[in-house]
């Protein structure tokens, strides 16, 4: 008869529960991971398949537990940690997106806003091309390798702990905004210095050609040069999205 106490289940569980924990935290934040599309069942499937992929590098890690008394802290720690993963390759999708309203903007088509079911609120039409391709390209160049190699080495980085906010006096994630703002500009900056040069030659010629009426002629030609300018630099737009996808998990490695 097949027989084992309660010490020897625990010290079986607690290995795979916590990682588990983390990475379903990371799927629950993470970008396309995280989309209406994946159903829940695949999300939990992965996240325990991947939790006991990463038992060969837990190998001599101490983790309380589960009927321990740091279990609660323990299972906080893990669940922010994993949200926090989540949120820093969704940083680099909302630099994408910011990119795409700057440009939107110059080029005259923000207004042509509608709903967006993943935000909750209202996208630009640039904003979501961008945003689509942030998606692609995060499939095509295994982004989502790239987190679950990251998940896995944060075990080594930041062990089981039972106090929740430990690791945000590393990563430092309130510091991340200034990460939009600083992607988006150099994503957007060949476009809107493109729109910028075109509204400096309609102005010169409004002022030598008086009678030329320069409001029924720059829109079209101010998103026919948009337009132009985003088909030159969309297959630009992998190394600063690979770079600053390796740059922002890293935190956590």
């Amino acid at each position: 008869m097949l027989t084992f106490t309660e010490a020897q289940l625990m010290a079986w569980l607690s290995p795979m529960v916590w990682p588990f924990v983390r990475v379903l935290g990371l799927f629950t934040a993470a970008p396309v991971l995280s989309m209406r599309a994946v159903p829940r069942r695949v999300r939990l499937g992965l996240a325990a398949f991947i939790a006991y992929a990463a038992q060969a590098s837990l190998q001599g890690v101490d983790m309380p537990a589960l009927n321990s008394p740091l279990a609660l802290g323990v299972l906080v720690h893990e669940v922010f940690l994993g949200l926090t993963m989540g949120f820093a390759a969704r940083v680099v999708f909302a630099a994408l997106e910011f990119a795409g309203e700057l440009v939107g903007l110059q080029m005259g088509m923000n207004f042509a806003a509608f709903f967006d079911p993943l935000s909750g609120g209202q996208a630009t039409a640039v904003s979501r091309f961008y945003g689509t391709m942030a998606a692609w390209l995060f499939i095509v160049l295994d982004g989502h390798l790239m987190l679950i190699g990251a998940v896995a080495h944060s075990f080594q980085a930041f062990p089981v702990s039972e106090r929740p906010l430990a690791f945000l006096s590393v990563v430092q994630p309130q510091v991340w905004g200034a990460e939009i703002f600083r992607l988006g500009l150099w994503i957007a900056l060949p476009v809107l210095a493109m729109l910028m040069l075109v509204n400096i030659v309609m102005g010169l010629m409004s002022r030598v050609a008086s009678q030329l009426n320069i409001f029924s002629v720059g829109f079209p030609i101010t998103m026919g040069v948009g337009m132009i300018g985003l088909w030159l630099t969309l297959p630009l737009m992998q190394v600063p999205f690979t770079a600053a996808l390796e740059r922002m998990l890293g935190y956590f490695q």
